[in-house]
């Protein structure tokens, strides 16, 4: 009766293993968004800009239209740069990660987006920046499975950064929505950029 020789087992066994690490390896990848430290760099400018110019005199009375300006200019950007990075790495934004990013993503989004216009009906202005920060940092958590942990800090800290919003003042509304749209952003964003030249090396 012939028998394997040990050694050979052990190769096929390291194959084997080294083969399974590598196919978990890449549906891993293949279930990520790569997120690039420069749309969060471009997003903190637009909100270091809007937090900016809502402060000024003229504009004050018109902040909360500056914000949603902002935002969707911040949105824009951010998306152009998702699809450069995802075509960089030759995948899509219109595969299955990115249907699951939007699954995470767009629930806290949409509920922040009802939310603000039943306070702007009531007239209660002054909540709606919290409900911004809170919303928009669910919906960054709720990702963080498909974009990493870095994001759902991110998120945690927006969180956070809403639930101190609705106890400041009027006068620092637009303070809170800049340390978050914008520092925040920005920050993290440089964060990101730096954690992916050193996954690079």
């Amino acid at each position: 009766m012939l028998s394997v020789p040990h050694s050979n087992t052990v190769t096929l066994e390291s194959h084997a293993a080294a083969t399974l690490r590598h196919i978990r390896a890449s549906m891993d990848a293949a279930g990520t968004i790569p997120v690039p430290g420069s749309a969060g760099i471009a997003m903190g400018i637009v909100g270091l800009l809007a937090a900016w110019l809502a402060a000024t005199e003229a504009l004050h009375p018109y902040r909360l239209f500056v914000w949603l300006c902002a935002a969707a200019i911040a949105s824009g950007a951010a998306g152009i740069l998702l699809a450069r990075q995802a075509s960089l790495q030759g995948s899509t934004l219109l595969g299955a990660p990115a249907r699951k990013f939007l699954l995470c993503l767009l629930p806290g989004l949409f509920a922040g987006a009802v939310m603000t216009a039943v306070l702007w009906s009531a007239g209660n202005l002054h909540a709606i920046p919290g409900t911004w920060l809170l919303s928009y940092g669910c919906a960054l958590v709720s990702t963080s499975a498909l974009t990493g942990r870095i994001v759902g800090v991110l998120g945690g800290l927006f969180v956070a950064l809403g639930l101190l919003a609705f106890w400041l003042p009027d006068a620092l509304q637009n303070v809170a929505l800049g340390a978050g749209f914008g520092e925040l952003h920005l920050v993290f964003g440089i964060l990101i950029g730096r954690q992916s030249i050193n996954a690079k090396i």
